[in-house]
């Protein structure tokens, strides 16, 4: 019996290549898992490693792979990490240009419990566009892990090499779980 289904939403950063240790966090609470990787994100993460490690094919495009499963179990938690400063833009936004952020789109429309992890460096985070995006997905109630409280900031310009060794796999998928099981109950 699982506890849970985690969507994964993975973008292109640095981060990306160690997207197998969320799915491993999730498993290790009795959830199944899936990808989908953006379009930048591919070349980024070990696709077969991730592939057998869910038991399903990472999807990052409309067509299905030959032979797989056309749809997931329901999502009980999303977790779109790392996610760049182009994605979270797009979030906010609501563009759909592809495949994964159209998933993104509709599941935080169906009210899944959503938590977006950035890795994003301090000069991007200062920009209006980026604060503005993420306001408006937490206000929303996407828990965006970000700032003091969430002990997650965004790191100084080319430091990401060193921040990325920390990134914060098991805190992202803690709240999801916890949010999940709010929702629930």
């Amino acid at each position: 019996m699982t506890s849970g289904h985690l969507q994964i939403v993975v973008c292109g950063a640095g981060p990306a290549a160690d997207a197998a240790k969320l799915v491993t966090a999730a498993q290790e609470q009795n959830w199944t898992a899936a990808v989908t990787a953006t379009p930048n994100a591919t070349s980024f993460i070990d696709l077969a490693a991730i592939e057998e490690l869910t038991g399903v094919p990472v999807r990052s495009t409309y067509q299905a792979s030959p032979g797989a499963r056309r749809s997931l179990p329901a999502a009980d938690a999303l977790v779109i990490a790392p996610a760049t400063y182009n994605s979270i833009n797009k979030i906010a936004l609501g563009l759909a240009d592809n495949y994964a952020m159209t998933s993104v789109a509709e599941l935080i429309g169906r009210h899944v419990p959503t938590v977006v992890v950035p890795f994003v460096n301090a000069a991007l985070a200062t920009r209006l566009p980026f604060r503005r995006a993420v306001a408006t997905l937490r206000n929303e109630g996407v828990h965006v892990l970000l700032g003091p409280e969430d002990e997650w900031e965004p790191h100084p310009p080319g430091s990401g090499n060193d921040r990325q060794r920390v990134f914060p796999w098991g805190t992202a998928f803690g709240i999801a779980a916890g949010r999940a099981y709010d929702a629930r109950t």
